[in-house]
């Protein structure tokens, strides 16, 4: 059974720095794409940053391009999102995701984890 379990979530100031951690279960993780998205209440999950299989590819929501930085760990079978120089609109929840090919242009499997919560104050 396909689990995604995010953590790293809190509250920090702008300007501050968290890194997010997902750990994966239930697929071959190193054979597909991974996404961090972001959701705000009201509004569309959005897709931030992805990974493709290989780790030489990565691709950012242009908001973030230069803050963010995802990783991943094909022999841990997890994918973080190191994120700096926060900014009060990156306040959401935000989980990762499982692709359904090697790179995003797959798409994403939209099975959703809990998320973790970003707050951002200002």
């Amino acid at each position: 059974q396909l689990q995604l379990v995010e953590s790293g979530g809190g509250l920090v100031q702008t300007g501050g720095s968290l890194r997010l951690s997902c750990t994966t279960s239930g697929f071959t993780f190193s054979d597909v794409a991974m996404g961090w998205f972001r959701q705000v209440e009201g509004k569309e999950r959005e897709l931030v940053a992805s990974i493709d299989w290989k780790s030489f590819k990565t691709s950012y929501e242009e908001s973030v391009q230069g803050r963010f930085t995802i990783t991943r760990d094909n022999n841990k079978n997890t994918v973080s999102l190191e994120m700096t120089d926060l900014e009060p609109g990156d306040t959401a929840d935000y989980y990762c995701e499982t692709g359904k090919g090697r790179t995003r242009y797959a798409g994403f499997r939209e099975i959703w984890g809990q998320g973790t919560l970003v707050t951002v104050s200002s």
